[in-house]
Formats: C-alpha cells, structure tokens, sequence
C-alpha cells in the first residue's frame, strides 16, 4: 500500500514455497500477522524495513497503524497461536488487514477496529476462518470494499477453499474484477450505497 506523501507498508510478505514468487519488491514498513512461513518473508524483500509484528499504536509519516490482537483458530490460540490485525488510516481511509483470524467475529472485536472503509479478509478455511464466517464479518463490519484473501487459487500449494463458496454470498453487481492487479482509492471514490467485493483477475474462474 502507498499513502500519497510516499510512505509504503506491505504486509505478511510470503515464502516462495505456498507456490506463487515472491515479486521483487520493498517498503517502508512490513506488518506481520503472525510468524507463518507464509506471512513472514522478511528476507524476501529488497530492502530492509521497519518491522511491526506486535498489537499497539505506530505512526509513520502520515499513517497511522494500530495492531490489535486476535486468535488464528477458534480455540483461543491453542491450536494455531495469536494473529495481529492491522489497521491502517492512510489518506483518510481506514484499511483493516485481517491476517489469518480464525476467531469468530465477536462484539469485543468489533468494537477494537471499528470503523473499516476497506476489509482485506481471510475466505479460504482450515487455518482461518471460512466462507460463512468471513460473510458474517462483512455483515457486521459494512465496509465499502472486501477484498478476499488467503483462498485456494492456481498454483497455490495450500489445502484451502475456493472463492466460489465467498463470492455466491453476494449479488452478481457486487463482484468486481481488477484487471491489472493494482487498485487505488480515495475517499471520493467511496459510496456507503452498498459493499463491494473486488477479486484480483488473475484468479478468476480457478
């Protein structure tokens, strides 16, 4: 992600071995969920960044990042161990990157990162949450913008769900597709009309 005064966070940076390279690039800032081979690549980068892998309050040229605690299964971390969620305010949206939650969605956890314009959300089940649960999240937090993740794509060397069980929760209207894998926002662009769910185009129909 990039604020407009420069400032670029990427998060959960993953190894080469879940199937997909690792493209070659660097940020300021690299946000880490939890410490998974699949979401904690430092070494992969090009640059070495400023490290934030722990819940608390951060500000870094103009944006603003609070890490939350979370479990990555429903047993209250004894199975998969904590998750940090992120939340980032950049550019006067706040952009939530869910991590791998595998807890349900609850009143005490939506009272920490309400509110969220953009929700990046785990679909994909087995090691977080699934389909329905990840549609009960939408449901509770009303974002503009989903943008589903951690789902079993081509190539992909992960025993997970498809995004087909996801996107049948919503209208055909809702879906969008990005055709160029980069998508830019602001706050103008944003409508409360109703949630949009955009899905990267190189993984449509797999």
């Amino acid at each position: 992600m990039t604020e407009s005064t420069g400032t670029t966070v990427l998060t959960d940076p993953y190894s080469n071995i879940i199937g997909f390279k690792l493209p070659d690039v660097s940020a300021m800032v690299a946000t880490v969920s939890h410490q998974h081979y699949d979401h904690n690549n430092l070494a992969g980068l090009k640059n070495k960044p400023l490290v934030i892998d722990k819940e608390g309050l951060y500000t870094l040229d103009g944006v603003d990042i609070t890490g939350i605690k979370s479990f990555h299964d429903d047993e209250g971390g004894s199975l998969r161990g904590e998750n940090i969620i992120f939340k980032f305010r950049m550019d006067g949206l706040d952009i939530c990157h869910l991590g791998d939650i595998g807890e349900a969605c609850t009143a005490e956890l939506l009272e920490q990162i309400l509110p969220i314009d953009i929700l990046l959300i785990p679909i994909g089940g087995k090691y977080t949450i699934n389909s329905e649960q990840a549609k009960e999240y939408v449901d509770r937090i009303m974002p503009e913008v989903v943008i589903p993740m951690h789902y079993k794509s081509k190539g992909l060397k992960m025993d997970i769900q498809k995004p087909d069980d996801f996107l049948d929760c919503f209208d055909e209207e809702e879906v969008e597709y990005c055709e160029d894998n980069v998508l830019e926002f602001s706050r103008d662009d944003l409508s409360d009309e109703r949630t949009k769910v955009i899905m990267m185009e190189r993984f449509k129909n797999e």
